[in-house]
């Protein structure tokens, strides 16, 4: 008895010892805690979030996006919030969702990884293989378990987003890009300040469940989403200049690079501008700023302002006289050369700026300047044409001229500056001083930005800055404008004009130096080939420049046959989406046709305006696709015909449009290249040849 007492009363010494041993180390334990600034602290239990702003969107000038932030969205899964007996019976639903929207996994497979998961407890288990978009995110919230939230389903989504430019690298250069180390190109960089917002905050805490929440009457700085920028580019203006100047160089291996700006006369507004640079592979991009930083010796385009000074100061009228002899001239020791063989003679100054005569310009400003150059490079400075543009997307390129002062000036350089050498200048600071000249002597400042807004709402303007009321005096704006009228109606871009309206402007060519020499031993030689002017010639609304830049050839590339088509292309394209310029069409006592003519293709374009036409008998084209339609001489009812397409043989296209012409034959598989306007009147190969898709049809148009 007395025994087991003993040992029971032992066993209670030892247990007391070992509850007394706990409560101590509970203590100690407790202590560390309290002690030990690695563990539990106020940051384990209130922390700062960062609350992101949306990245403000470039705009063109009528609200179009040109470059938006996109949001996307990381999916994550919780596996351990989620119930057992809920999993087991959602899961394979789940997996089949998945697996039709991911398409990276079969449902099994989706099935076995989800188990997976939440055996091994994953807190943070990626779904899928991407990104997702709203849209999908909304499909994903609505499947099995993830349907019940974060907490209850362990859906967890986190939000980012990407830049795309939704007319992909249309003006790509100009609204340019931010890398992830915030080095950038154009508007993106120049303004990443105004576009990127401002970050908020808030104090946020975590719950006993382990979710964090906002706390109440903590600081709290709401994030400031960017400003949007609407800039000035008109899309299809800024698509016509990048296409017609693709279009020109595939002409030829030979370019290296090419830019085109086009300019609103009356603001400085820069409407579209390209700036294509040739890649290693052959292709052509927008990745070097050719058009505002690019500055090299202009040539013939320079002879405006040339032209411009010498009326102003009386030396001249349009009427003088110069004789350009037998193409070869020498003055201060420089050979002085007129591309036309055997030379131009004797002409007036306003044939010699028709003719772009190089030696009738060189002895005209060694004439009217040589006793004081100074006067002439000053006239140049009172134009404005060295003016710092001050642009507002920055990149500008410095214009430079040499003046009698400077170490490198020799007797030759007066008569270099009066056909453009001896002078660097950006194609805009060119741009600028024609727009001035369209626009009665008042140079604008070219810009690129309209205003600063948010949710439409304007906050800030950016927009027009005269540069100077007047670069010269109305008579002598009058004389100058003329004699651009003259070199489309009689000169060296006699291919710009048109019945339809009238282009003024200036020719241009220019050898470019290499290593400071303009043809190097083995005979090679650079050329920058341009053209500068405005439309209509009457009434200008917008000026435009091109120009091109070729590698070492031994070849001669001028800007009346390489640069002045482009700008005429540019032009027609601008011309057809005004027609407020068009004259109103008078028909007089002219009745219509019985039966007018329609051209051939496809019958349900073709049903709906027969309705409408003043027809005697009206051809039923229910029912048939393709057809061919002989009007006859407009008396008879037109004869339509089904036309049969067989994959392989080339389609009978003559008498279509040209749009349902390459539409018929590119869904064949054909390429397509036509000349001439109006309807296809001729096809080589011929209809009924057959060939293989891939190859070309050309079509003449007439």
């Amino acid at each position: 008895m007395a025994a087991n007492v003993k040992n029971t009363f032992t066993r209670f010494i030892y247990v007391y010892i070992l509850f007394l041993l706990a409560g101590v180390a509970g203590i100690i334990r407790i202590i560390v805690l309290q002690l030990d600034s690695d563990r539990v602290t106020t940051d384990d239990i209130y922390t700062e979030e960062v609350l992101m702003p949306s990245r403000g969107s470039i705009l063109s000038y009528d609200g179009r996006p040109l470059a938006v932030s996109i949001p996307v969205f990381e999916l994550r899964w919780d596996s351990k919030v989620v119930n057992d007996s809920l999993f087991s019976a959602d899961v394979k639903a789940l997996s089949a969702g998945l697996s039709r929207i991911f398409r990276d996994r079969s449902a099994s497979q989706y099935e076995q990884y989800l188990r997976n998961g939440k055996r091994n407890s994953k807190r943070y288990l990626r779904i899928g293989n991407r990104d997702i978009d709203f849209g999908e995110l909304e499909i994903i919230q609505n499947l099995p378990i993830f349907r019940l939230g974060q907490f209850k389903g362990g859906l967890i989504v986190l939000k980012d987003s990407y830049r795309e430019n939704p007319y992909g690298r249309l003006g790509y250069r100009t609204i340019g890009h931010m890398n992830a180390d915030g080095s950038g190109t154009g508007i993106e960089a120049r303004y990443d300040y105004k576009l990127r917002g401002e970050k908020g905050s808030r104090t946020i805490h975590r719950t006993l469940g382990d979710e964090w929440l906002p706390v109440n009457g903590a600081p709290f700085k709401p994030a400031v989403d960017g400003y949007d920028i609407r800039t000035t580019i008109d899309v299809r203006i800024q698509e016509a200049t990048e296409t017609e100047l693709r279009r020109q160089l595939s002409m030829s291996d030979v370019f290296v690079g090419a830019t085109a700006i086009v300019m609103d006369v009356a603001t400085g507004a820069v409407r579209g501008i390209a700036n294509m640079y040739r890649n290693s592979d052959g292709t052509f991009d927008e990745s070097y700023d050719y058009a505002t930083g690019h500055a090299t010796e202009p040539g013939s385009t320079l002879k405006l302002a040339a032209l411009m000074a010498m009326i102003e100061d009386k030396h001249i009228t349009l009427d003088t006289e110069v004789d350009g002899g037998d193409g070869i001239w020498y003055y201060g020791g420089a050979k002085i050369t007129d591309t036309h063989q055997g030379g131009y003679g004797k002409m007036t100054a306003m044939e010699a700026f028709e003719k772009s005569s190089n030696i009738a310009f060189a002895k005209m400003i060694t004439e009217s300047y040589e006793d004081n150059p100074s006067t002439y490079v000053s006239r140049l400075h009172n134009m404005k044409l060295l003016e710092k543009l001050n642009l507002d997307i920055g990149g500008e390129g410095y214009a430079y001229i040499t003046s009698p002062d400077d170490e490198r000036w020799s007797k030759s350089t007066l008569a270099s500056l009066g056909y453009g050498y001896a002078v660097t200048l950006t194609p805009l600071h060119i741009l600028t001083f024609y727009n001035a000249v369209a626009n009665d002597g008042r140079m604008m400042r070219p810009y690129f930005i309209e205003d600063f807004e948010r949710d439409g709402i304007v906050e800030e303007r950016s927009g027009q800055y005269v540069v100077s009321g007047s670069i010269c005096s109305k008579s002598t704006l009058k004389a100058v404008r003329k004699a651009l009228r003259g070199v489309v109606e009689n000169g060296t871009a006699k291919i710009c004009n048109d019945s339809r309206y009238a282009i003024a402007g200036k020719t241009g060519t220019a050898r470019v130096a290499i290593n400071g020499k303009y043809e190097d031993d083995n005979g090679y030689r650079r050329y920058q080939a341009s053209f500068a002017g405005y439309f209509p010639a009457d009434d200008p609304k917008y000026s435009c420049i091109v120009v091109l830049y070729t590698g070492k050839t031994r070849g001669n590339f001028y800007g009346a046959t390489w640069a002045a088509p482009v700008f005429k292309r540019i032009a027609d394209k601008i011309y057809a989406s005004h027609p407020e310029w068009e004259a109103p069409l008078n028909p007089g006592n002219a009745a219509p046709p019985d039966n007018p003519r329609i051209a051939s293709g496809l019958a349900g374009s073709k049903g709906m305006p027969m309705d409408f036409m003043p027809m005697k008998d009206r051809p039923v084209v229910n029912g048939l696709s393709w057809v061919r339609i002989d009007s006859g001489d407009g008396s008879d009812v037109p004869v339509v015909e089904s036309m049969e397409i067989e994959p392989g043989i080339v389609p009978d296209v003559r008498g279509m449009g040209l749009k349902d012409a390459i539409y018929l034959l590119e869904n064949e598989g054909f390429k397509v290249s036509f000349s001439g306007a109006g309807r296809v009147a001729a096809q080589h190969p011929g209809a009924g040849t057959e060939l293989s898709s891939g190859n070309r049809i050309t079509l003449t148009l007439k």
